[in-house]
């Protein structure tokens, strides 16, 4: 909304779209982690990064990651939610009120809140899944870890996603800090993603490498 306050205090309607955390992603102390190439190039990623900064200056970095895993359990359950974000006709006070609503219903905390306000004031909802992966990346990174996505046709149990991390640990040297979700169009096996890499085992991927072989 315009007139409303970014995390920083800054009114959010004073900017161009994309420039209101411009002045926090320049290095501003030790809560800064030594970012990849890839974040460092993405838009998403400086979003991310600004966050991160502004979550560790605050205290509040569990905090905001367990607001951003509400938001992703949230797209990925609902395709009309995801459309919605992405839709170039609603207009940025429609998209906050999307994101107020949003951030009321799901209890999020006041730094993620005033964070989404400022997407929506810049158009960048549609970026937020974007976003909150590079978020995680960023917060593994500080914690001396390495984030993984698992995506699975169907829900994976405990047991099941403590032997991945196991064997992604032993891969990777270092703690593995494991996402998993579902997304039923893989039909089945798994697809796992360890900061660039991605590993696809997925039946709809087999299929549709035999389907262009035969094509071939």
């Amino acid at each position: 909304m315009i007139g409303a306050r970014c995390p920083a205090g800054v009114p959010c309607g004073a900017f161009r779209p994309d420039s209101c955390y411009l002045p926090f992603l320049a290095p501003r102390g030790p809560s800064r982690v030594e970012l990849s190439a890839g974040i460092q190039a993405s838009l998403a990623g400086r979003y991310a990064a600004a966050l991160f900064d502004l979550a560790s200056e605050a205290g509040t970095v569990t905090a905001v990651e367990s607001d951003l895993a509400r938001l992703e359990e949230a797209l990925s359950d609902s395709a009309e939610l995801r459309a919605l974000i992405r839709n170039p006709e609603i207009s940025r006070d429609q998209l906050g009120r999307v994101a107020a609503g949003i951030a009321e219903y799901l209890g999020i905390s006041d730094l993620t809140r005033n964070f989404l306000g400022v997407l929506s004031q810049n158009r960048r909802m549609g970026d937020l899944p974007a976003i909150i992966r590079a978020f995680v990346t960023i917060a593994a990174a500080q914690r001396g870890e390495v984030s993984a996505e698992v995506v699975s046709a169907h829900p994976l149990t405990e047991e099941q996603v403590g032997q991945l991390e196991q064997k992604l640990r032993a891969r990777e040297g270092r703690t593995v800090k494991l996402r998993a979700r579902v997304d039923r169009d893989l039909l089945g096996g798994l697809v796992v993603t360890i900061g660039s890499r991605r590993i696809d085992s997925s039946i709809r991927t087999r299929l549709n490498s035999l389907a262009q072989a035969m094509k071939a």
